[in-house]
């Protein structure tokens, strides 16, 4: 459903948001071990969310990646799906089709559209601080172990 970029974006953001919460700075390299990613495909993905203005780059020896704790609060999934991955989630067909719509859908639409309509609504209510408190309790994983 998710592009593996925005897979990562989504366990990324959320070990920064559950490190940030401590007032830590994340290196990259903790970031790639964290969420067991490629160090050079993450680095691509943190750049375009913080050029994207929802995480923090600070550079420098004690450098890394960081969110404040009203922006923990204030992101959510759809904002770090959208930065990734845009809007296609939403608008794309569920057989793959370019030319489904309402007056020419696919034998799946009708059934697809409620599902997509159900995600789009479940991402803009998860929070990172939602996500960042699971991974705290320890109902939760990022990386297999």
């Amino acid at each position: 459903m998710f592009s593996k970029a925005c897979e990562y974006a989504i366990r990324a953001m959320v070990l920064i948001a559950k490190e940030s919460k401590l007032g830590r700075t994340v290196s990259l390299t903790e970031i790639a071990m964290g969420i067991d990613s490629p160090p050079s495909f993450t680095s691509k993905v943190l750049q375009m969310l913080v050029k994207a203005n929802l995480l923090d780059s600070v550079k420098g020896a004690h450098g890394g990646f960081r969110l404040s704790p009203a922006r923990i609060v204030g992101i959510t999934l759809k904002d770090i799906v959208h930065c990734v991955d845009g809007d296609s989630v939403y608008l794309g067909c569920g057989l793959g089709l370019k030319q489904c719509s309402e007056k020419n859908p696919c034998p799946f639409h009708d059934s697809f559209k409620k599902i997509r309509d159900e995600l789009k609504i479940m991402l803009e209510e998860t929070t990172l601080v939602h996500l960042s408190e699971r991974l705290d309790s320890g109902q939760s994983i990022l990386k297999r172990a």
